[in-house]
């Protein structure tokens, strides 16, 4: 299958022509995606649709693939066919595709309220492949609704294999999960934790220990882990580490 930057594109048409002045609008979005950059880990960048590129890339590590920021801007999509494998090309454009198509299902005025996310492969320079996570969220659209500027964020995946592909409501706090098999989106049952779930959660993002955090919460440590083995199940992990990347995904931190 031979895969080009313009297939990630089709859905897309834009009417409007951007200049200069237009682009001098947007130079904020930078500065934002610049300075949130240097306060968390997670590699970030902007796409422009109208210009089918990125308008900006942190050098945070985990997305460059041993490039720097400079080069990934200037490969724009051509990053992603020289770094990601073609099997997970594939399932991007098949996201690309259902994404889209939800996406132009929406009111003009709930596009703004939704965010995808999903998981695929990067090739490294050492030859090993990293599984991310990758998080899409419109920022800026045309006259007519479609994605002009869109922010994205990398961060490495608690998950075992490519896709989990999620569509969430910010407002609404809705998710719906994309069945690639059955080509649909299905609408997932929102994940709940329970107060004290949510305390042990959040102790242990601060990197408390079972320990600390009864100590912490003035409870047994019996008590601690019985309330973790439930937020672990709740957020279908086998680990703390994975539980906190699962309420993420969720919106619940």
């Amino acid at each position: 299958m031979n895969i080009s930057i313009q297939d990630f594109f089709k859905p897309i048409n834009f009417d409007h022509t951007y200049s200069a002045l237009d682009y001098e609008k947007v130079t904020p979005l930078i500065d934002f995606a610049e300075t949130v950059s240097r306060m968390i880990y997670h590699s970030i960048y902007l796409i422009d649709y109208y210009k089918r590129g990125f308008l900006y890339v942190s050098d945070n590590p985990l997305f460059l693939c041993g490039k720097t920021a400079k080069q990934v801007q200037l490969s724009g999509y051509l990053f992603y066919l020289k770094n990601v494998p073609e099997e997970d090309l594939r399932l991007l454009l098949k996201i690309n595709e259902a994404g889209f198509r939800f996406y132009q299902g929406l009111a003009l005025e709930e596009r703004l309220n939704y965010s995808i996310s999903y998981d695929f492969r990067l090739k490294q320079p050492t030859g090993h492949l990293t599984l991310v996570n990758h998080k899409l969220a419109p920022l800026v659209l045309d006259d007519n609704g479609n994605i002009w500027i869109a922010l994205c964020i990398v961060s490495p995946s608690s998950n075992l294999s490519a896709g989990n592909i999620l569509i969430k409501n910010s407002v609404e706090n809705k998710v719906m999960e994309y069945d690639l098999d059955a080509e649909k989106w299905n609408e997932c049952e929102v994940v709940k934790l329970n107060c004290r779930e949510k305390q042990v959660l959040m102790l242990s993002i601060q990197g408390y220990t079972v320990e600390k955090i009864a100590q912490q919460l003035f409870l047994s440590v019996d008590t601690i882990k019985f309330h973790r083995k439930h937020l672990l199940k709740k957020l279908k992990a086998t680990n703390i580490s994975e539980a906190i990347f699962a309420a993420a995904n969720y919106g619940i931190i």
